[in-house]
């Protein structure tokens, strides 16, 4: 019903007798596309006496949608998408904070960054990098989510920033990171002089090229003999092509040596310690959205949300200040009620998720 009222109003705007600056509102070039993206009218022929046509008005199905970037999801903000992340959806925009982190200091938010719902995080780094440095508040270690590490992301930090990029690393593709005793890019021997791998049974590699053309950084494949791989034992843990060889690709060498420090430096004990500190942005994000009202925007656009958004970081300083000279210490992470019945001598660590 609400399809065909919008059709309806539509059609009216294109009779001779309308108002011709109507037409040309953005609000309505906004109305349009808006149902062009989800709704869908054909035209069905009438039986009996009277004959003629009608319009059938349907709500497309999320199949038929094209992707969320591309298309407006709400007539009152055009800027506004739609996003799925675990169990949370919304539509609207994301807010991405940043924070200082030194145990003997208040921890105040430094830049919040807004973009549409859509940019993913790995796309933030740079700019808030950059925004950081412009600020003259860059940080040596920048403690982040996995969602903000790639290891082309790594050695831009490191090499054009200045900035060591600090957090777990997203799993390597394919099915063998899902399967228990499979062999993973990670089990592999790279010789970078000799461009060869020697896979975990001990066989070299026997083809190494750069995938694609043009210019930059390129990924590498690299081939095994799909003779040695067909004969081998355990080829249903490394490989389920039937008939080829196994194949890795692989990052460029600075990539791949940045990615593999990342990665022991994150499983030490050194790194999981100093990662804690992250905690603390997760505890603002709780902050903003329980107390200031983070998650729910006042206005339409990204850049009116921004506005919103630094707003709420400037509050949220002016408490932890507050807080800092009346002494007050930092909450702790709540402990459930479940959690505070256990015994003391049971092994309950008594935290809970925040």
């Amino acid at each position: 019903m609400v399809g065909e009222d919008g059709f309806h109003f539509l059609d009216a705007l294109e009779d001779p007798d309308a108002p011709q600056e109507a037409r040309e509102l953005p609000v309505i070039a906004t109305l349009r596309r808006t149902w062009q993206r989800h709704y869908d009218r054909t035209v069905a022929e009438r039986a009996g006496a009277a004959g003629g046509s009608a319009h059938h008005v349907r709500f497309k199905t999320n199949r038929e949608l094209p992707p969320a970037a591309e298309g407006i999801e709400s007539p009152y903000d055009a800027e506004a998408r739609y996003r799925h992340k675990r169990d949370t959806q919304w539509t609207g925009s994301m807010v991405h904070v940043s924070e200082t982190c030194e145990p003997t200091s208040p921890h105040l938010l430094t830049h919040v960054h807004t973009t549409p719902a859509t940019v993913h995080e790995a796309q933030c780094t740079i700019p808030i990098q950059q925004a950081l440095i412009e600020k003259e508040m860059p940080p040596r270690e920048h403690f982040v989510d996995a969602a903000y590490i790639s290891s082309a992301l790594l050695v831009h930090s490191r090499d054009e920033q200045g900035i060591t990029l600090r957090g777990p690393t997203r799993p390597s593709q394919g099915w063998q990171t899902q399967v228990e005793g499979a062999y993973t890019v990670e089990q592999f021997t790279v010789d970078w002089d000799q461009q060869q791998v020697r896979c975990p049974q001990g066989h070299l590699s026997v083809a190494w090229w750069k995938h694609g053309g043009g210019q930059g950084s390129r990924p590498i494949i690299v081939a095994f003999d799909k003779h040695i791989c067909g004969t081998c034992p355990v080829r249903p843990c490394c490989t389920r092509a039937k008939h080829t060889g196994r194949r890795l690709r692989l990052p460029p060498q600075d990539q791949y040596e940045a990615l593999a420090a990342a990665q022991t430096w994150s499983a030490s004990e050194e790194g999981q310690q100093l990662y804690k500190r992250r905690a603390g942005v997760e505890g603002t994000l709780s902050q903003g959205v329980r107390a200031f009202g983070l998650r729910r925007t006042r206005y339409w656009g990204v850049a009116k949300t921004h506005l919103q958004h630094v707003a709420i970081a400037a509050a949220i300083n002016i408490d932890r200040i507050v807080a800092w000279l009346d002494e007050r210490p930092r909450a702790m992470t709540r402990i459930s009620r479940f959690a505070a019945l256990a015994p003391a001598n049971a092994g309950n660590s008594g935290e809970a998720a925040a």
